[in-house]
């Protein structure tokens, strides 16, 4: 069936922690984006700092912004954000309602994330464990940034990490709290200040052995085993994320089958329970274009 995603307003899809937009042929959300067009949507990829505070990361976003309204003359964008790339998001809006339409959560850890809790903890301020972490994380995030043509953007591993953690994202919510749920689970305002909010994500489901060809993939491996440091959310999380963290707006749905990492389009070919991800952004940008966004 022929999909019709044709917005009214661009849509820019905003990458999380140590993501990025292109590294050479290599395109962090190639199976959406192209997607996307290819159901008629106008989609652009900002370039973020790999690794920065979410207000950092949201100024970047608003230049970038600023340039996508100029290049195409829409007077909005409709932002979906991955991840931390949730945080930027909610932060330009906060900050620029009157140039977003909407702005949809994937997976965002919207009240914190439990596995960076758990890592601010491992690392002892001004300690040796915490440099040397932060080190190796701010090179390989300044490596990304060089291969993929933004060595120019700041990067800095310990803002990312404490912007994630509960407390941390909880004084950036007393600052941003548009769309966000009054109560623990619960769905928040879905208009604020002219602007839409949505968010899904996903959760581990079953055990390894439930998820055939998939279980090969080392990186779902990995996230099973993050999901061991939640305790709030334990086994209602995508191993990085839990289910009722990621919350804000209208909630479409908060326990996909899907981990952290499927739920940014990557597919190995193999379909996790009947679930498409890419599908989903797709939908998506038809809910948006329904909703005259």
């Amino acid at each position: 069936m022929l999909r019709n995603a044709t917005t009214q307003y661009p849509i820019l899809l905003i990458h999380g922690l140590f993501g990025f937009d292109r590294i050479g042929t290599t395109e962090f959300f190639h199976n959406v984006k192209q997607s996307l067009r290819g159901a008629g949507a106008r989609v652009f990829i900002p370039h973020l700092s790999a690794t920065h505070s979410n207000e950092a990361r949201g100024d970047q976003l608003l230049a970038q912004i600023d340039r996508v309204l100029e290049g195409t003359g829409a007077s909005k964008v409709n932002l979906i954000g991955h991840s931390q790339g949730a945080l930027a998001a909610r932060y330009a809006a906060a900050m620029a309602p009157h140039a977003i339409a909407s702005v949809t959560s994937v997976s965002g850890p919207n009240h914190g994330s439990e596995l960076a809790d758990f890592l601010r903890k491992a690392l002892t301020p001004g300690r040796l464990p915490e440099h040397v972490a932060a080190t190796v994380a701010t090179l390989y995030a300044d490596f990304v940034s060089l291969l993929s043509g933004n060595a120019h953007l700041p990067q800095n591993a310990v803002a990312a990490l404490n912007a994630l953690t509960t407390e941390g994202v909880g004084a950036f919510n007393d600052k941003y709290p548009q769309g966000l749920p009054k109560t623990w689970g619960g769905k928040g305002r879905e208009l604020v200040n002219g602007v839409r909010y949505y968010s899904w994500s996903g959760t581990l489901q079953g055990t390894l052995l439930d998820e055939g060809l998939n279980a090969l993939d080392p990186l779902h491996g990995f996230l099973r085993a993050f999901s061991h440091y939640f305790t709030t959310e334990a086994e209602q999380n995508d191993g990085m994320v839990g289910r009722y963290s990621s919350h804000l707006g209208k909630v479409i749905r908060s326990d996909y089958p899907l981990d952290h990492l499927s739920s940014l389009g990557h597919s190995d070919g193999h379909s996790r329970k009947a679930i498409d991800p890419v599908a989903l952004y797709v939908q998506h940008a038809e809910r948006l274009k329904n909703a005259g966004l």
